[in-house]
């Protein structure tokens, strides 16, 4: 019996003691988030980072075509960065600026060269905001670089954070409709964007004080060498971002309803960009969905345009790898 009572004390012994000892917490792989400049101390650096945070939100305010210094108006439309990369560049599928800066310098397939981080940035400036460079020494350049930057503090160059560009949809098996796609836009879309695409003006309509809601296509939009001119990044940031506040998470438009919703938007016109022909000088790197000429392979421009975009895909891996074959001169 005695016995029995020394070996449950040793037991009871064991399991107070191990109660008792401390328990050790696992270390967990931390989380990136972004960064918030609003939290930088207001000294010169954390002063350039909040500049450049502006010129994304408020683009059209600062080197738009109506501000007062005739030699800032860089932007050649009342845009602002943030219409196309969502909550100033940190909405995860919303084309986000965080993550970007380990990327730069890198080969850019539409140039066919190496390009800096001020060279991406004045594609948009000529493209989306179809207006003209800004000079690398420029303060309004410099503190865009500095947000970008900044955004991608903690980031290891050679990572790549999850939620970047505009998402990735599957495919239609069919070309994009764009005469659907007017149906759509009536009932999701021009509550926002106008039923004639123009927009939603934050103020009266002859104010430099850009757009509540942004024009989708006429004069004062982006212009047909943009990004935002193609079928798939359209059909993707529309998935995943539209009608406003949706997030990936959970969208709201179907995947035939975003690809043919798209497919109306850049049927409309839009302001010309000049040079469209030089771009891609190695064709078989062209995207597929680029809208202009010339191409690598003999589809037509419309299918480049709306798709289907399979049939294109496997022309130009052929195309590629009878490249690879050809003697060498």
């Amino acid at each position: 019996m005695r016995l029995l009572h020394t070996s449950i004390a040793f037991l009871l012994a064991g399991s107070i003691s191990a109660m008792s000892s401390p328990v050790v917490a696992q270390p967990k792989a931390r989380v990136w988030t972004v960064p918030e400049a609003g939290a930088l101390p207001r000294d010169a650096h954390g002063m350039q980072v909040r500049e450049g945070r502006d010129l994304v939100t408020a683009t059209y305010a600062h080197i738009g075509p109506n501000v007062a210094d005739a030699a800032k108006r860089y932007a050649g439309n009342n845009l602002a960065c943030a219409n196309c990369h969502l909550q100033a560049g940190t909405k995860k599928f919303g084309l986000p600026l965080f993550g970007l800066w380990g990327d730069f310098p890198q080969y850019s397939a539409r140039i066919g060269a190496a390009i800096s981080i001020e060279d991406r940035i004045n594609s948009c400036m000529t493209r989306s905001m179809n207006g003209r460079p800004m000079p690398a020494d420029a303060p309004e350049m410099q503190a865009i670089v500095s947000y970008v930057k900044f955004l991608s503090t903690g980031v290891a160059p050679d990572r790549r954070l999850p939620g970047m560009g505009a998402g990735h949809m599957r495919e239609l098996k069919r070309a994009a409709d764009p005469k659907r796609g007017e149906r759509v836009y009536a009932h999701a879309c021009a509550a926002c964007h106008n039923t004639d695409g123009s927009g939603i003006r934050n103020s009266a309509p002859n104010t430099d004080l850009g757009y509540l809601m942004p024009p989708l296509w006429g004069a004062d939009s982006f212009n047909d060498g943009a990004g935002m001119a193609r079928l798939i990044n359209v059909a993707n940031f529309v998935h995943f971002n539209m009608p406003h506040g949706t997030d990936y998470l959970n969208p709201q438009l179907s995947v035939e309803n975003a690809w043919d919703v798209a497919a109306y938007v850049v049927s409309q016109p839009r302001p010309h960009k000049v040079g469209l022909s030089k771009d891609f000088p190695d064709l078989l790197l062209k995207p597929v969905d680029a809208a202009y000429g010339p191409y690598a392979d003999k589809f037509s421009a419309r299918q480049h345009k709306y798709g289907p975009f399979a049939p294109i895909r496997a022309a130009i891996t052929k195309l590629k790898r009878e490249e690879k074959t050809k003697p060498h001169q």
